[in-house]
């Protein structure tokens, strides 16, 4: 059995990184979406730094912005992990606060 040289290695943990970072970029794409819908449905304006980060995910604009998608991606690890739990009562708010987040990061990062 061959063993991979660095540089194979270091190639499998950079797909393995986009692999994840595409997956996390699509399931916002479709959170943005139902966040969007959210809003239309309770007949509410969205505050324009939610509608940002939602214009970001919605417009694929992360493709055009290197490094944009792993900063985004950061802020929705530490939600996941300081935030409460999600149910059913909350769960409204809590999209609401990540999406805010998300805004808050990309303007901090300059995208």
């Amino acid at each position: 059995m061959k063993r991979r040289t660095p540089e194979e290695r270091y190639r499998a943990n950079v797909r393995k990184q986009e692999k994840i970072l595409e997956e996390f970029a699509e399931h916002e794409y479709e959170w943005s979406g139902h966040l969007m819908w959210w809003y239309g449905h309770k007949k509410l304006d969205m505050p324009d730094d939610e509608y940002r980060a939602c214009a970001f995910f919605r417009n694929r604009e992360h493709r055009n912005k290197p490094g944009s998608l792993t900063l985004v991606y950061g802020m929705f690890v530490r939600c996941n992990r300081e935030l409460p739990k999600v149910t059913k009562e909350n769960a409204f708010d809590i999209l609401r606060f990540k999406y805010k987040m998300y805004a808050a990061v990309l303007l901090k990062g300059g995208f």
